[in-house]
């Protein structure tokens, strides 16, 4: 097969994806990358890409697989082969969906997907109207990944100051906010990972407790959260994805819904995820979702996580 791997500057010296291009290229598969923050692009003849080291022609491609941060240029790309009726993994609008933090939650809460009251404004400071009784409130990009850019604000008197927990916001973290109260936990996410099939957790430090130390491993998947798995991947129309679930006092709660996340800890994940491409291009850019056919995690029963700071 011939596939178009767009690895946006970012990722450029990541093992996920570029592991996952060199096992495809080992398997016998011919695999261009464009580096969208890189490459001189005609637009106008979308069938010439410029700047390339080969010709990458409109139609050529099995499928066009995208790994961006929220915002890159890739997205744009991945949209334009899309609208030529080009196979994408996942799909592109799935894709647009999710990177809009906002648009996620509206949509999560439409769908009965546990995810905390989500507020949005333009500038902190609004979020001062905010019920009392939804803080200590978490602050974040509507664009941002990687955790990029979150806060704990216990009080509305500090939404405007340096004062907070979580990380800093970047040069590239403008635009929309949105603000959810905080889900009471032990101060670890949970990360679920959907590829091929299969499904997937692992523990890790949330943003907000950069502090702890934390043994990130994989863990058994709560049924709760399997069940969680499949809706994400028919509410979204995801195929490959991942996502980030809190373990709170009344269940499990989702806080964020990535695209083609890092899926560490998974046992042999560059191997995994190759196959779920090659089997998506191969089926024109949808399979089943988790759930839909024949869900594999290792289930244990939900026991709520004690309260943390």
């Amino acid at each position: 097969m011939r596939l178009c791997f767009l690895v946006e500057e970012h990722y450029r010296h990541d093992g996920m994806p570029l592991d996952v291009v060199a096992q495809l290229a080992a398997w016998g598969h011919r695999v261009d990358v464009i580096r969208p923050g890189s490459s001189l692009l005609r637009l106008s003849e979308f069938s010439e890409l410029s700047g390339l080291s080969a010709a990458v022609r409109s139609g050529a491609h099995d499928a066009w697989v995208l790994k961006t941060v929220s915002g890159g240029p890739g997205l744009t790309l991945l949209e334009g082969a899309a609208a030529l009726g080009l196979t994408t993994v996942n799909d592109a609008r799935a894709i647009r969906t999710v990177r809009d933090k906002a648009l996620t939650a509206l949509i999560a809460q439409q769908h009965g997907l546990p995810m905390p009251v989500t507020y949005a404004a333009a500038t902190p400071e609004l979020f001062a109207t905010v019920p009392q009784e939804h803080f200590p409130l978490v602050v974040k990009p509507a664009a941002g990944s990687a955790g990029r850019g979150v806060r704990l604000v216990r009080t509305p008197d500090r939404l405007t100051g340096p004062d907070g927990d979580g990380t800093s916001p970047g040069p590239d973290d403008v635009g929309l906010l949105i603000a959810q109260p905080y889900v009471p936990n032990s101060g670890t996410d949970l990360k679920v990972y959907c590829v091929g099939g299969e499904v997937f957790a692992a523990v890790r430090a949330s943003p907000l407790r950069p502090e702890l130390a934390v043994d990130e491993r994989l863990v058994p998947l709560p049924r709760e959260v399997a069940e969680l798995a499949a809706e994400i991947g028919a509410v979204f129309g995801l195929d490959l994805y991942g996502f980030d679930v809190l373990l709170g006092p009344d269940g499990p709660v989702v806080v964020d819904i990535n695209d083609f996340p890092s899926f560490r800890k998974v046992p042999d994940a560059v191997a995994r995820v190759a196959r779920a491409v090659l089997d998506l291009a191969r089926a024109g850019g949808a399979t089943q979702h988790p759930g839909h056919g024949t869900l594999r995690p290792e289930t244990v029963d939900f026991v709520p996580a004690q309260a943390g700071t």
